[in-house]
């Protein structure tokens, strides 16, 4: 009983938040991509950014290895996306 009332709640809060278009279409587009993508395209900068350290391209070497965590980030926000997105509340 209890369990039903907060997943009401839940819906309810959710119903009242809409995702701008913007937001929507993006996510949308994020949707498509394979978790795995943005998992890959991080390693793949680390990879780089250790090959340009060997390199001795020590400034670019840092500049590719900060890409490693925000590819992490877009990889997080997709799975959120897919999990909770704006299309589990809103209807097509």
């Amino acid at each position: 009983m209890e369990s039903e009332l907060l997943t009401t709640q839940r819906t309810d809060r959710r119903s009242k938040h809409k995702e701008g278009p913007l937001a929507t279409t993006i996510e949308e587009q994020t949707a498509k991509l394979p978790s795995d993508a943005y998992l890959w395209t991080s390693v793949g900068a680390m990879a780089v950014s250790l090959g340009l350290k060997i390199a001795g391209k020590n400034h670019l070497a840092l500049f590719v290895g900060q890409w490693a965590a925000p590819f992490l980030l877009f990889g997080i926000y997709n799975k959120l996306v897919k999990v909770g997105g704006h299309d589990k509340t809103e209807t097509a």
